[in-house]
């Protein structure tokens, strides 16, 4: 008997709402949209009418550190609170998982846990954790340091702050809480665990003052590419929001990652790798490329610059703009945002302007062309091992979120790539991972 057919996840990336410096200034589009409500509610519920597995929100502790010249270009500089806005976008919707990003080096484990299991019970099981080390240096800046923590000292960190937030959210064994009215007992005090952390750089007594979430956990997904960030992925995270150009670095990242899953003990099955993937949409070929150029053609050289600058974690500017990238120094910037552009660099040859300007726009993976063309390089990468599904980018709102819908969704389906209808009420049903146990009770 053949093995059934995989099917893609899709998530949805909407914090900021385009992933491209000029989103915002597409005609006919919503230049506000990061900071309204009413557009946000809109997307939620489109993508939930495309059955995506999830709106995803990115999210940074400080403006971006890029030069005022490009900052004011900028519409990433408001945008709200993802565990504010995600509660909201749960009342109106059924279905979609809803994912926050979560700093583990400027957030306390125990508010983390709080909120996200909180999100977890009011959306009856959706809420999904982006746990992230904070790549922007100025977000030390607005939480009592003067510089980032080391790279090498964010990771080990994070990993014992997963610990404890898990930790946290097992605090309380499912049929803990009795509500016994006639007796008087609202709890059973032997379905409670105190956590008692101590670590090396975290200390926590517990328990959560929240119920254990609907999941048990909700979905963890991690972010990192460098070897920490690939280790880290493999021994705790369930998601992976990949950053691979190319069909060939799509396969290696995802051979590395599940092997390293094997090597910890865990089911390749338990986590889905998902890379980020800029789509334009087009009725023809030519279409969808004009469309790609029109929105090229908005970038400033100054936004391109600084989002260079940015992801190389070096000013860009002070380089020969007509020449090739030089060979950049290392940084306590984003190895793996580092490590895509200077290889984009290296295997197109281009010159530093040629760079600014593709990576002021977005240089990553892309799938520009008709809903045909597009469903084919999903079905490449899906099919030769290169993902789970795809974090998919919208070039521009709402146009880039209806193309999809309306136009790849159905022809996914046609051919038998993705789901027709949830088969499920929670993010972990949508996404095919088992219910966590928990750690201190039996059978919970």
């Amino acid at each position: 008997m053949s093995e059934p057919r995989r099917h893609l996840h899709l998530g949805a990336f909407m914090r900021p709402i385009g992933i491209h410096t000029a989103w915002w200034r597409y005609p006919g589009g919503f230049p506000d949209a990061n900071f309204n409500l009413d557009h946000l509610v809109r997307f939620a519920r489109k993508l939930e009418a495309g059955k995506f597995d999830a709106f995803f929100m990115a999210d940074h502790l400080a403006v971006m550190n890029m030069p005022m010249e490009a900052l004011k270009r900028s519409a990433t500089v408001t945008s709200f609170d993802p565990l504010t806005l995600l509660p909201a976008l749960a009342m109106v919707t059924e279905r979609i998982g809803l994912i926050a990003t979560a700093s583990t080096t400027y957030n306390e484990p125990y508010h983390v846990a709080r909120k996200f299991a909180s999100l977890d019970h009011i959306s009856k099981g959706r809420a999904g954790w982006n746990l992230v080390t904070s790549g922007n240096p100025d977000e030390a800046l607005n939480f009592g340091r003067d510089a980032h923590l080391d790279h090498a000292t964010r990771y080990a960190r994070a990993r014992e702050f997963f610990e404890v937030v898990t930790g946290l959210w097992d605090s309380w064994a499912d049929d803990a809480f009795l509500r016994d009215v006639e007796n008087g007992l609202f709890f059973d005090p032997a379905k409670l665990h105190t956590l008692d952390h101590k670590g090396a750089f975290l200390k926590v007594k517990g328990p959560l003052n929240v119920a254990r979430p609907v999941q048990g956990w909700p979905v963890i997904v991690q972010a990192g590419a460098s070897d920490a960030g690939r280790q880290i992925a493999a021994e705790t995270a369930e998601v992976v929001f990949g950053s691979a150009s190319s069909l060939a670095a799509g396969q290696a990242f995802y051979a590395d990652v599940k092997g390293r899953m094997e090597v910890a003990g865990r089911s390749r099955d338990a986590l889905k790798i998902l890379p980020g993937a800029f789509v334009v949409v087009g009725g023809t070929e030519e279409e969808a490329r004009e469309k790609r150029e029109r929105l090229d053609a908005l970038v400033p050289v100054e936004s391109g610059l600084a989002n260079l600058s940015v992801r190389l974690g070096t000013d860009a500017s002070r380089f020969d703009l007509d020449a090739p990238l030089p060979e950049i120094p290392e940084s306590n910037a984003s190895r793996s945002a580092q490590a895509q552009i200077v290889d984009y660099a290296r295997r197109t040859g281009g010159s530093v302007r040629d760079l600014a300007r593709r990576v002021g726009g977005y240089g990553g993976l892309s799938f520009v062309g008709t809903p045909e063309q597009i469903a084919d390089g999903m079905q490449e990468w899906l099919e030769g091992e290169a993902c789970d599904g795809f974090n998919v980018m919208f070039p521009f709102v709402p146009e880039g979120v209806d193309d999809f819908v309306d136009g790849v969704v159905p022809e996914l389906q046609r051919r038998g790539l993705f789901r027709t209808e949830y088969e499920g009420t929670t993010l972990r049903d949508h996404l095919g991972l088992a219910r966590p146990a928990n750690r201190f009770f039996e059978g919970n």
